[in-house]
């Protein structure tokens, strides 16, 4: 079976590092202590990678764009009933629902990067932007980013994995490889995400402006 580049090297990149940032921001947390200061800097890198995917979502390759997995609810249907037979010329990359999971997962670890930005700890480190609001409302927010944030991100990933373990226990499908490779096998002909160096050097560039854009926001 023939294999088509799927994702690019900056989806994937994002992917592994969101996945690392998030795990250090769990066990920073965890820890405390004079580790809440890492846990900020996780939180602060989080927020760029994820303004960062937004823009790829509109300006990046095929596969990575959101117009490629966003789906109607007669899509999602359809799906459901008939697997990817329903999907004819989108039958690459995220399938409906995994593109449903990939939308909840970056609307839940956008909101929980803001709302970072408006806690505190009570004891030694404040968010940067703690200062326009008041103690209580903060407060507020810090126990919405501590319980519920956090709680939805724990099953969010437990979802995704769960969703990886399944599809390669029951339907010998590998979904871990091509986000490593960027390659995916192809049952039908259909054009490969752009990957060159041009490509790579944009998605760079809109990184660099996104870690520039929260780099301001926090230290001003």
């Amino acid at each position: 079976m023939k294999t088509i580049r799927v994702w690019d090297l900056p989806v994937r990149l994002f992917h592994w590092a969101l996945a690392l940032l998030v795990l250090a921001a769990v066990v920073t947390q965890k820890i405390g202590g004079n580790a809440m200061a890492w846990h900020f800097r996780c939180g602060y890198a989080i927020l760029a990678l994820l303004l960062f995917r937004i823009l790829w979502g509109v300006v990046g390759s095929r596969y990575a764009r959101f117009s490629s997995f966003i789906h109607g609810p007669s899509t999602i249907a359809g799906y459901i009933r008939n697997g990817k037979a329903a999907l004819r010329d989108k039958a690459l990359g995220h399938n409906p629902l995994g593109g449903l999971s990939i939308l909840t997962m970056i609307g839940v670890l956008l909101a929980q990067a803001v709302g970072g930005l408006f806690s505190n700890d009570d004891i030694a480190y404040d968010g940067p932007l703690v200062k326009y609001i008041s103690k209580e409302v903060s407060d507020r927010i810090t126990g919405l980013h501590k319980d519920v944030g956090a709680t939805l991100i724990y099953f969010l990933v437990a979802l995704h994995v769960a969703t990886i373990a399944y599809y390669f226990l029951k339907k010998r499908e590998n979904l871990v490889k091509p986000m490593i490779t960027g390659d995916a096998p192809a049952t039908v002909d259909a054009p490969p995400a752009a990957d060159s160096a041009a490509t790579r050097l944009l998605a760079l560039a809109l990184l660099a402006v996104c870690g520039g854009l929260v780099y301001l926001l926090v230290t001003h």
